[in-house]
């Protein structure tokens, strides 16, 4: 898991940079489930497989990027994962 403090230094008004690593973690953790789930599918869709294992590495590689990311970068990662996290929630 990642440490939302080493996450910290954008300035952001909010904790919206907080709430971004917060996000993307959900997502990940939702990826995450979901690979699970289908590899103990007893036929496992191994398009579905591949296709979740992507979404899971972009999410981590951005969750990466936000380390390095000024705070207009860091709300645009925000709004994104808010987004895609309530896409996930209601799928």
């Amino acid at each position: 898991m990642t440490d939302p403090e080493a996450f910290g230094s954008s300035g952001l008004e909010g904790g919206e940079d907080l709430a971004a690593v917060e996000d993307i973690q959900e997502v990940v953790n939702w990826y995450t489930a979901q690979l699970v789930a289908e590899h103990r599918a007893a036929v496992p869709d191994e398009e579905r497989v591949e296709e979740l294992k992507a979404g899971r590495q972009a999410a981590l590689a951005d969750q990466q990027q936000l380390a390095t990311a000024d705070p207009e970068e860091t709300a645009r990662i925000a709004e994104v994962y808010a987004a895609r996290l309530r896409e996930l929630k209601e799928s």
